[in-house]
């Protein structure tokens, strides 16, 4: 009998291709579409410019967003992690209405947080509505995600948002017309990416510091994708949905009968925190805690 990683493993591959056939690479360079906001020296590319390297030293770190911004849609992303002792050191890959931390902001958030060496990597991911979060999950991997690139993908509808690792769904944040309105669907968002140090919190609540001597510390991107629709002021086309896109019809309102299988192994086996658990913070569990994600 297969173990339950190969059966896993052979579940994601099928997704993968399901997938590939509707994904579309953005065209151009990286100056085409993105502005990055960091000293040159913290911004390096390969020789062909397909993969973009941020570092961090202990005077700056680096970050990145797109040149538009996006009301709906699938976006994706490769990355390779910080290898080695990265405690203290997160790596952001997320969509914000806003370039900064605004009061009012709408986000979604993969972030990666570094670990000592042979810990294991954790993402947290997150919801924001008008500025208030405080919907993290936290993650462990199946796979060391400093060894290689990997894919981190956002599909984001009106009526679901699904955190995917490699095409497999980690996190379905489902929309039920909650009465705490806590459902981000009106603003349109940028991507962003960064690194910086948040040692603060980020490894095992702040206790494990950032260990400059093993500066500096460098994240790893390519194939950038995102097929959505793009925000166009004064008027845009995608102010309502109309179903025209495969990312915004039935079949992406709700998990496929694979993906439900995956999510149902992700979250018996990688789940480490989530805050529809925690009773200390929520001593009454918010609406969409209630909302069964695989309907």
């Amino acid at each position: 009998m297969a173990s339950p990683i190969a059966y896993f493993l052979v579940l994601s591959a099928i997704i993968v291709v399901l997938f590939s056939s509707t994904q579309a690479e953005v065209q151009g360079s990286f100056d085409d579409n993105f502005s990055k906001s960091c000293p040159e020296t913290h911004f390096k590319t390969s020789e062909d410019g397909q993969i973009w390297y941020l570092s961090l030293d202990k005077k700056a770190g680096c970050g990145f967003m797109t040149k538009q911004k996006y009301r709906f849609g699938w976006f994706s992303m490769k990355l390779k992690l910080v290898g080695g002792d990265s405690a203290g050191v997160v790596t952001a890959y997320y969509m914000c209405t806003e370039d900064g931390a605004g009061p009012t902001r709408d986000e979604l958030d993969f972030e990666f947080l570094g670990n000592r060496t042979g810990e294991p990597y954790l993402i947290q991911t997150n919801v924001y509505k008008n500025g208030t979060g405080n919907r993290e999950m936290r993650h462990v991997l199946w796979f060391d995600p400093t060894e290689d690139f990997h894919t981190y993908s956002v599909l984001w509808n009106t009526h679901q948002i699904v955190f995917f690792v490699d095409k497999v769904p980690i996190r379905v944040y489902k929309n039920a017309n909650y009465t705490n309105n806590f459902f981000p669907n009106e603003k349109p968002m940028y991507l962003f990416s960064s690194i910086w140090n948040a040692d603060d919190w980020a490894t095992r609540g702040g206790l494990e510091k950032t260990n400059w001597k093993n500066q500096p510390f460098v994240s790893s991107y390519k194939d950038f994708s995102v097929d959505g629709c793009q925000w166009e002021d004064p008027y845009p086309s995608c102010v309502s949905t109309t179903t025209q896109n495969w990312w915004d019809q039935y079949d992406s309102w709700h998990l496929s009968s694979d993906q439900k299988l995956d999510y149902a192994w992700v979250q018996r086996n990688l789940v480490i925190y989530d805050y529809c658990q925690d009773t200390e913070r929520f001593p009454k569990k918010p609406e969409e805690c209630w909302l069964n994600p695989w309907e």
